[in-house]
């Protein structure tokens, strides 16, 4: 089908003998938990450098991060959290663990960020936080989003599980006046298999957060006095000296990506019927944890048989996010009172991003500019042969 060879493409996660050097410090430290060791502390501090926070806590998913910021937000039995109909589960999962309703709602058509006008619609006296999540890494428009926070006094909960390192108006995530939430699961941009972490703009946020991810008890306890309820998600010390590895190469990889995605969406943008995800000049530093295009006009099954067919070319291709309402798991428990048909009537980009994108993972952006060309066209003749 393709003109050239099957790309070559670096493996991930990536590690060497760094990796291995932290390991072994973290075991001879002879503390394997982080109230006991040094290099969770080490990781959160360096996290927070990184990204221009005061404050980082370290947590055992990202998934986890979302539901104790949540928390710690005021989230529970009662309110609602504002989440894009376009993202991953755990978005909506987070919120409706506590009880809390979640809206979903749609989102830009060249972005696939949740759109401002439609979030501000879906505000109401029970919502207590909204949501922006920064899709494949390109930072939502947080101008418009810190002044509906500001006009209706709904805080805001950034799902930053792909932009690590990304900035918004030179402004680093932590930079942004608001708690943030990342993942390090194993696909992700850094990762010690799992793990997670968030950002705190106030020690006070930073403090609950704390005691509530290690089962509401002071980390000076030698009483089991515990001052609020909790869970453990502690990160331990193996995990976090990965992650103070990993950390280290993340910026020039982000630049690498960054000059990739330059090259590969204007050749994917050359081939007719597929649209490149779009981007935002004001976001100024786009991490690229995934390279999305869509293919309008093609059915669901039609998509996803093309995904099969570019994985059988030898590329790292998934069909996109499902919309959240379309999943069972959406209405087990603190759904809203609506129907699927709503939502879909409501979500309409949502609907078409759920159906036509495709995303290749961001090793892809890791390759070398001919690895890009085989790439394009090996999509160029995927479409070409639908």
């Amino acid at each position: 089908m393709n003109a050239r060879p099957a790309p070559e493409f670096p493996s991930w996660p990536q590690y060497d003998d760094s990796e291995r050097t932290s390991l072994i410090r973290a075991l001879e430290q002879g503390q394997w938990w982080r109230m006991g060791g040094s290099e969770v502390d080490s990781f959160e501090s360096e996290f927070a450098d990184f990204h221009g926070a005061p404050h980082a806590l370290a947590v055992t998913n990202g998934t986890h991060a979302l539901e104790l910021a949540l928390q710690c937000l005021g989230v529970g039995p009662g309110t609602e959290v504002i989440v894009p109909a376009f993202t991953f589960i755990s978005s909506s999962q987070a919120a409706q663990r506590l009880g809390a309703v979640a809206v979903p709602v749609d989102v830009d058509l060249d972005t696939y960020n949740i759109d401002v006008a439609a979030a501000a619609a879906a505000v109401t006296p029970r919502t207590k936080v909204i949501m922006p999540v920064h899709m494949a890494g390109l930072i939502a428009d947080m101008d418009a989003f810190d002044k509906l926070s500001a006009d209706t006094g709904v805080a805001l909960l950034q799902d930053a599980a792909h932009a690590h390192g990304a900035r918004w108006q030179g402004k680093r995530v932590g930079e942004l006046g608001t708690v943030a939430s990342f993942s390090f699961q194993n696909g992700k941009l850094m990762t010690a298999g799992e793990g997670g972490a968030l950002l705190f703009p106030d020690e006070e946020t930073y403090e609950a957060a704390f005691l509530r991810h290690s089962c509401g008890r002071p980390r000076t306890d030698r009483r089991y006095l515990h001052q609020t309820a909790g869970t453990n998600m502690r990160l331990n010390e193996f995990s976090a000296s990965v992650l103070r590895t990993q950390l280290s190469r993340l910026d020039a990889q982000i630049a690498l990506r960054d000059q990739r995605w330059t090259l590969l969406s204007r050749l994917l943008g050359e081939i007719d019927g597929v649209v490149p995800q779009g981007g935002d000049p004001r976001a100024d530093r786009n991490s690229h944890y995934m390279a999305m295009f869509r293919i309008p006009g093609i059915s669901e099954e039609g998509r996803n048989a093309l995904v099969d067919t570019l994985v059988d070319a030898g590329l790292p291709a998934f069909a996109a996010f499902r919309a959240i309402y379309r999943t069972d798991a959406f209405w087990e428990t603190a759904a809203p009172d609506t129907t699927v048909e709503k939502l879909a009537e409501s979500c309409p980009h949502t609907e078409a991003i759920s159906t036509d994108c495709i995303w290749l993972h961001h090793r892809v952006l890791l390759a070398s500019e001919e690895a890009l060309h085989s790439t394009a066209e090996i999509i160029a003749a995927a479409v070409g042969a639908r």
